[in-house]
């Protein structure tokens, strides 16, 4: 009988960490989803719904406002602005670091960690407290009012972190694989190109999808740099339509939601890959 009893004590003490574990994690994705369906349910909803029952199912459901939306052409416009931005900002952010973690992981030169250590202090930087900085040096560029600039930037503040990434893979390919494709006449950019890259595709694939989700929520880089309405994102648009409609919340509701929802869709096919590259690039790394 008292072995039964602590066996059952054991048991209980096993499960009650595990049952802790799963209701924080209920808890944290309530806060993460409760924001989100309120402003669904409401963009469903009529403007005087939204201000009277803001909290209750959208019985029956309005879609009147998402038609709105999609009839105005500055919403394409902007839709159209954040592809480019994004898809700008994803493909800078994959050739450089690509090509910085392949000097700094398989090259040998003087001054290299400390090369490193000094890129990797873009980290301590958010683009919060360089916008200023990074302001001065697009206008001295001429670049202010372009949808380059935002690229540029987000790049630029996209890189440190990502490096860290692909240097942990490419570091971890052997070296004795390197010297078998010289031996097959391959040159450096060679084995890049054709060995390293591929072996590395679950980081790729990882950066490439976090680049993009950042880029397109992005709102303070096009918010300081992009002064034409011509030339707003999703993000900035949403700000401003916003402040132009706000007192129609449901109207409102309806543009975030439809600015937000690719952005979703992406990372919900995105997450194995995010998922399963930032593990591999922590286990290599």
């Amino acid at each position: 009988m008292v072995i039964v009893n602590i066996h059952k004590r054991n048991a209980i003490k096993k499960k009650l960490p595990r049952f802790f574990q799963y209701l924080v994690l209920s808890i944290i994705t309530l806060i993460i989803l409760v924001p989100i369906v309120i402003i669904v349910f409401g963009a469903l909803k009529t403007r005087g719904e939204m201000f009277t029952h803001p909290y209750t199912l959208p019985i029956p459901a309005h879609w009147e406002n998402f038609a709105v939306i999609l009839n105005t052409p500055s919403f394409w416009s902007m839709l159209r602005n954040s592809l480019i931005v994004m898809l700008g900002s994803t493909a800078g952010v994959l050739i450089v670091c690509s090509l910085a973690s392949f000097i700094f992981a398989r090259m040998q030169f003087r001054g290299k960690d400390l090369a490193f250590n000094f890129l990797t202090l873009g980290l301590m930087f958010p683009i919060t407290v360089a916008i200023m900085p990074v302001y001065l040096v697009v206008r001295q560029m001429h670049l202010i009012d372009t949808l380059l600039a935002v690229i540029l930037v987000q790049t630029a503040f996209g890189i440190s972190g990502n490096m860290l990434i692909l240097r942990g893979f490419f570091t971890s390919i052997p070296m004795e694989l390197q010297d078998a494709s010289y031996i097959d006449g391959c040159n450096a950019f060679g084995f890049f190109w054709r060995i390293l890259l591929p072996l590395a595709r679950p980081a790729l694939a990882a950066i490439g999808a976090l680049t993009m989700i950042v880029s397109w929520n992005d709102l303070l880089t096009p918010l300081v740099i992009l002064n034409r309405d011509t030339l707003w994102t999703l993000p900035l648009g949403t700000m401003q339509f916003q402040g132009q409609y706000s007192s129609d919340l449901a109207l409102t509701a309806a543009f975030v939601t439809l600015s937000a929802l690719p952005a979703i869709i992406f990372y919900l096919f995105a997450e194995r890959q995010i998922v399963s590259g930032l593990t591999a690039g922590a286990l290599k790394g």
